[in-house]
């Protein structure tokens, strides 16, 4: 490959990524009805991963309670789509999808605000405080009418094109794989953008990049926004592939699963995120036969992967320069 001429490096990318790409879209078909509902389970996670890491890979912002853009996505889709009596029913889920990414987005900003002077542990302590209120207001008795309180939401239809209509695991992969495509095609904009150049400046050191110009407070409320917009998208997958969303879905272990993924895989890196997921997310669902002692075993192995390799499965190229330089 070293001895290839650029040109020829493209073209052997271009047929790698094509390859890759013929894979994905044939993979639900070949390895059935049970792997396709875990391959989702593993790209709802996935998408909520390249989101958070906008915040905790690129600006160094450790956001617990991402939780909460995710349960804000769901909710709305599932408020104005459900037929049954808390919903408003007349709505499709193509009308409604960029009203939950919206409202995440809004959401985001505004639980940014009084946390924006915040770092470090104090940062992580707040955002975990936002996702409890918001999980405990779902569960509350007050604004049980409205969005259902412990019962939830239920009759949330499939999203539908035409005739066509995704109400199977295969089915909705597709749906899944393509909101993932889109925001890797963001992701990887950002990384190579001036803002992401200013969120890394940020994460490096904060003091340093306000010296050198950057307005740290503006970095940090586009990175909490920018980071729920995949947590809203999300969410409102998740309620129509599920049908019904009861509070008990939206738990902390969301937010610690995301970003466990991201810090598995590799801070701040895009590959090392999927590889995260298929290993936190997909490897315990192939466990479900071992129920009793799969936790241990997922524990077990996440803190030997800590020991041996701290900078992830798949470190960005960034981490893994530091971390050369810092060894002795």
């Amino acid at each position: 490959y070293n001895g290839l001429g650029e040109s020829q490096k493209r073209a052997f990318e271009r047929t790698g990524y094509g390859l890759l790409g013929v894979f994905l879209l044939m993979l639900p078909w070949i390895v059935g009805t049970f792997l396709s509902e875990v391959l989702s389970n593993v790209g709802l996670y996935v998408l909520m991963a390249l989101g958070l890491n906008i915040a905790v890979g690129l600006a160094g912002l450790l956001d617990l309670g991402y939780v909460t853009n995710f349960a804000v996505g769901a909710y709305v889709m599932g408020l104005l789509t459900s037929t049954g009596p808390l919903g408003r029913g007349e709505f499709s889920f193509w009308l409604i999808l960029p009203v939950s990414i919206i409202s995440a987005m809004i959401t985001g900003f505004l639980l940014a605000l009084p946390v924006l002077r915040m770092r470090g542990d104090y940062l992580a302590i707040a955002t975990l405080g936002f996702g409890e209120i918001i999980r405990l207001l779902a569960l509350s008795d007050w604004l049980a009418p409205y969005i259902g309180g412990a019962q939830g939401i239920l009759f949330i239809p499939k999203p539908q094109i035409g005739s066509f209509v995704i109400d199977t695991p295969q089915k909705f992969y597709y749906l899944i794989l393509a909101a993932c495509m889109i925001m890797l095609f963001i992701s990887v904009r950002l990384n190579n953008s001036r803002t992401g150049r200013q969120w890394m400046a940020m994460r490096e050191d904060e003091d340093a990049a306000g010296a050198m110009g950057i307005d740290t407070t503006l970095a940090k409320l586009l990175a909490f926004t920018l980071s729920a917009a995949s947590g809203g998208l999300a969410g409102a997958i998740f309620a129509c592939k599920l049908g019904a969303i009861f509070p008990h879905s939206f738990s902390l272990l969301i937010s610690i699963n995301v970003l466990s993924i991201i810090i598995v895989g590799g801070m701040g890196s895009i590959p090392g995120i999927v590889v995260g997921a298929l290993a936190l997310i997909g490897l315990p669902e192939l466990l479900r036969e071992f129920s009793e002692s799969r936790l241990l075993i997922y524990g077990a192995v996440l803190i030997v992967m800590m020991l041996v390799r701290p900078q992830g499965l798949w470190p960005s190229a960034v981490h893994q320069r530091e971390l050369v330089d810092d060894l002795p």
